[in-house]
């Protein structure tokens, strides 16, 4: 390869979500035992899916919010062990997901609102906020007019001034979708799977 041909972005989450804890480890799907204590998370910023090792002793929540990243000392993971797929999530794991999608969603809602602000064509025929399903032609016209008038505020003046019911459903649908989906072409919100 070139040393000027360009790499695949590298993307790290500072915190996380708890999915699962597990402090005895788990058979992997591979029917390989991962020995633990082991705790399945989403990271907060790319939704990426990943598996820690808390240091001994510890003992994490589901739903906890924990620190994961490098530029602190964490106080209760020692170390990231893999990234992981959906597929590799435990069953508690899967089911706790969209909830903690939407606690995501609602306490980063400004970076989510500026999407509905600022996205732009994907293709010239294609916009990127089309890739939210629900939004169809009728309303992506709608939402460009009223953005153009004055920015969105919050998920209510979003919902208030283009009639779409529940445009956090919307991102929390597109997120889910894109984790789920190994071949999902366009990543809006999450970094591409492994």
């Amino acid at each position: 390869m070139s040393r000027y041909a360009s790499r695949r972005p590298t993307y790290y989450e500072e915190y996380a979500y708890v999915l699962d804890f597990l402090p005895q480890g788990y058979y992997s799907p591979s029917r390989v035992f991962i020995r633990g204590p082991i705790a399945q998370v989403v990271g907060e910023q790319y939704f990426i899916l990943l598996e820690v090792c808390p240091f001994p002793g510890i003992t994490l929540q589901i739903g906890e919010r924990i620190y994961i990243g490098t530029k602190e000392i964490s106080l209760k993971i020692r170390r990231v062990l893999r990234r992981i797929r959906y597929e590799d999530l435990t069953a508690r794991a899967k089911s706790e997901l969209e909830r903690m999608i939407e606690t995501i969603v609602e306490r980063r809602a400004h970076d989510f609102i500026k999407f509905f602000n600022e996205a732009q064509p994907l293709t010239p025929r294609m916009h990127s906020l089309e890739l939210l399903r629900g939004i169809g032609k009728k309303t992506l016209w709608k939402i460009l007019e009223e953005r153009r008038k004055k920015p969105f505020e919050s998920f209510e003046d979003i919902q208030n001034r283009t009639r779409i019911a529940d445009p956090k459903r919307l991102i929390v649908n597109r997120i889910i979708q894109e984790i789920m989906d190994s071949r999902e072409k366009y990543h809006v919100f999450t970094a591409p799977s492994i």
